[in-house]
């Protein structure tokens, strides 16, 4: 039911007009905000450590600003395919290019933004891209199936992890893919089990763990780290940032862990910088901080 009522959605946007999106969309956001406390309070617990000066009634109001800008994920989703529709431009492509001409890398991204914007105009941006991504599987969840889909057609490799933690013969094809020079695309700011291997960072004063995994695919593969953000910065335009490379290397076993953990602490700083300049792009409903004490 969900995903007819999205292509329907869809359809009817591409006939009238962005504006019939932004209506109804808007419209099911509120609802969202009104109908779900315990979402709200997670936003509410977010704004409150990003803003700890303002006033609780101004949470409230970022938390609906969040709400709303997730909306536009949706809508660039459906015009990413009209030609002009869609801009952007790119700092730090030259890096993920070498990259590219060498041993590859991780391309490590956020909830933030949109990532399938992203994606899709990287191919367009970095002629011969390899990219491979890893991402969690909701399951039952139609409307991300069919955005799965939307970026497989772009001949972008996907591979879905679920709650198990995925195969191990998973992991082995993404150690090829990057010794081969392509790019492996994993999340940062979410880890996919309840058992997965983490590391400690401080982010907005708060204690977060970060998964292990991207940091241990790294040393493993021998490929730097790359931290990267599709950032919409005007309605149909976007900003695109890939970092300089986070290079782990350690000879010695013992020193693995402080490495990585190190690797991690640098991205959480990049993550909260980029959450300060746009607040309401912060993507990530889960709660995400330890409480404050």
């Amino acid at each position: 039911m969900k995903s007819i009522f999205y292509r329907i959605l869809g359809l009817l946007t591409r006939w009238l007009g962005g504006w019939f999106f932004s209506l109804i969309a808007g419209g099911i956001a509120t609802g969202y905000f009104v109908l779900f406390p315990r979402r709200v309070g997670v936003g509410l617990r977010f704004y409150n450590a990003l803003f700890p000066q303002r006033h609780r009634l101004y949470h409230l109001w970022c938390t609906f600003r969040q709400f709303i800008d997730f909306t536009h994920v949706f809508r660039d989703r459906l015009v990413l395919g009209v030609d002009g529709a869609i801009t952007s431009d790119f700092d730090g492509w030259e890096r993920l290019r070498d990259a590219m001409d060498g041993s590859g890398g991780i391309l490590l991204m956020s909830h933030m933004g949109n990532w399938e914007v992203a994606a899709r105009l990287l191919k367009k941006t970095l002629p011969g891209l390899k990219l491979l991504l890893y991402m969690g599987v909701k399951q039952k969840e139609q409307i991300e199936s069919l955005q799965k889909e939307a970026v497989r057609q772009s001949d972008i490799r996907i591979i879905g992890v679920d709650k198990s933690g995925g195969s191990p013969l998973d992991v082995v094809e993404g150690i090829r893919f990057l010794r081969d020079g392509g790019l492996v695309s994993i999340t940062g700011d979410r880890a996919w089990q309840e058992e997965q291997r983490t590391l400690p960072v401080r982010f907005l004063g708060r204690d977060v763990r970060l998964p292990a995994a991207p940091y241990v695919l790294s040393l493993t593969a021998g490929v730097p780290v790359f931290v990267f953000f599709a950032l919409r910065t005007g309605p149909g335009h976007y900003h695109f940032t890939a970092s300089p490379p986070i290079v782990l290397s350690t000879a010695e076993r013992s020193q693995r862990e402080a490495v990585m953990r190190r690797a991690a602490q640098t991205y959480a700083d990049l993550l909260e910088a980029a959450v300060r300049r746009h607040p309401f792009q912060w993507h990530h409903f889960d709660e995400f901080l330890a409480p404050d004490h």
